[in-house]
């Protein structure tokens, strides 16, 4: 028996905030519950940069998961923001 799981959201839209393109990419575990990941991507052609940050947290839903890595996403945007502006 082949089963199949379906999982539409409006949450893996990728998201601007600044440079940068924060995007959730959550990954189904064995047992059924959903890891976090979260793609960050600035600039563009040979100038662009890319990370993928993963969480040790597992979630019981690909919603719950994608709105932590998103959550997650943005807190280091703002924290590289804060980082680039403080005095030397």
């Amino acid at each position: 028996m082949i089963h199949t799981t379906t999982i539409t959201t409006t949450r893996l839209s990728p998201l601007t905030l600044g440079k940068y393109r924060i995007a959730a990419c959550p990954r189904l575990l064995p047992g059924g519950l959903f890891a976090a990941q979260v793609s960050i991507a600035s600039g563009s052609g040979s100038a662009s940069t890319a990370r993928l940050m993963r969480f040790d947290s597992a979630f019981p839903t690909h919603d719950a998961a994608a709105d932590y890595a998103i959550a997650q996403g943005i807190d280091w945007v703002h924290d590289t923001a804060r980082q680039s502006v403080r005095p030397n």
